[in-house]
């Protein structure tokens, strides 16, 4: 019994070992296996040209469109001022921003007026008397009348007092009106330099006014972008937007070329207008001198191109995709460049372009579509 103990493993593994056998023996001699396609992944887009409008977009600051440095034509106290004539008032056109006291001037008015009669009545008194020469000079040997006879430089004299005189009103009314000194136009008061009281000369500097019924930016243009300026600058709309604000934009025209481009920069500018920036006269913005905007409006429409992402575009090329789906590059001209995308110009309708590149693309590189069924990213060999 003891050799039946030994010989039951003993059996059991030579009848495993020959079932082993048996399988391997009978299996077939042909084997499938499967290799991984290594072909990079890629989204295409296919282009087509269209019509695009170029906007352009600059910066600058907003400046007054004049700016006046207003001094006393007369001397004399200032005997009163506006309460709108303060650093940082607003005042209207034909407002009285002070007063000088105007008895003086009111005398001169006056004694202008009766120089004026005096000179006048001695005028009229002339022109009697040379006409009463003349007269009798009609009755006298013409060897006898001279000029002097006929009273013409006695008539000439009352004349020219007469002129004199109307001068000098001319001037004392001139005085009165200067003794109240008014705004030229609607205005920001940007400094006050004198007060109630104070006795000033002509000429004195009294304050320092902004115009504020209009405003100007004066903002660069890059001279690769000078081309795609529209043709007629005049009153074309722009937006301006206030820097650091979501506020809706600010309307303005663009009013001239400043003429110049500059040395360094090679850059020309252009000035805008905005009317009413501080909205006193009923528009909805209110934006201040020395406000930094962002401007944008609207240049030449660019035909049958194509707008790209930038990362796309590379030294002037981009990656197309063929038929057979293989790599081509391809040379393209940039003629815009808007926010993240490129603006270029190439014969390429109907081409696929790459969206999604592989690390190192490469000309004729085989790639595979993102997508695309599994017959044609597997490939079974029999061996």
């Amino acid at each position: 019994m003891n050799w039946l103990k030994v010989a039951a493993p003993i059996g059991v593994l030579l009848i495993g070992i020959a079932a082993t056998y048996a399988v391997v023996a009978t299996a077939p001699d042909e084997k499938t296996t499967e290799q991984i396609d290594t072909r990079p992944l890629v989204t295409i887009e296919k282009l087509e040209p269209q019509d695009y409008t170029v906007t352009l977009t600059s910066y600058g600051e907003v400046t007054p469109l004049e700016s006046t440095q207003l001094s006393a034509q007369v001397t004399g106290e200032v005997i009163s001022w506006s309460d709108g004539f303060v650093h940082g008032g607003i005042v209207r056109r034909g407002d009285i921003l002070f007063t000088i006291e105007k008895d003086a001037y009111e005398a001169a008015l006056l004694e202008a007026e009766a120089n004026l009669s005096a000179a006048q009545a001695q005028l009229i008194q002339e022109q009697a008397q040379a006409r009463v020469a003349e007269q009798e000079a009609t009755l006298m040997p013409d060897t006898q009348v001279s000029e002097l006879y006929l009273r013409k430089p006695q008539l000439l004299s009352a004349n020219a007092a007469v002129k004199s005189a109307q001068a000098r009103l001319k001037i004392a009314k001139r005085d009165l009106e200067n003794c109240e000194i008014t705004a030229t136009y609607d205005a920001l008061v940007v400094s006050r330099e004198l007060g109630v009281g104070e006795y000033v000369t002509a000429g004195t500097p009294a304050a320092t006014l902004h115009n504020i019924e209009v405003a100007e930016v004066t903002f660069p243009i890059a001279g690769f972008d000078r081309h795609l300026l529209p043709q007629n600058l005049t009153q074309l709309p722009v937006n301006v937007h206030v820097d650091g604000t979501n506020d809706e934009p600010v309307k303005g025209y663009i009013h001239r070329d400043s003429g110049m481009v500059d040395a360094a920069t090679r850059q020309s500018s252009l000035v805008l207008r905005i009317d009413d920036p501080y909205g006193i006269n009923g528009s909805e913005h209110n934006i201040k001198f020395g406000t930094y905007v962002n401007i944008s409006f609207a240049g030449k429409t660019l035909n049958n191109v194509y707008r790209v992402p930038q990362e796309l575009v590379t030294n002037n090329s981009i990656w197309l995709m063929s038929d057979d789906n293989k790599l081509i590059p391809e040379n393209v001209e940039v003629v815009h460049e808007s926010g993240r995308h490129f603006i270029i110009r190439a014969d390429l309708t109907g081409e696929n372009i790459v969206l999604t590149l592989p690390e190192y693309p490469q000309p004729g590189m085989a790639v595979r579509l993102a997508g695309a069924g599994n017959s044609d990213n597997l490939v079974a060999q029999k061996q």
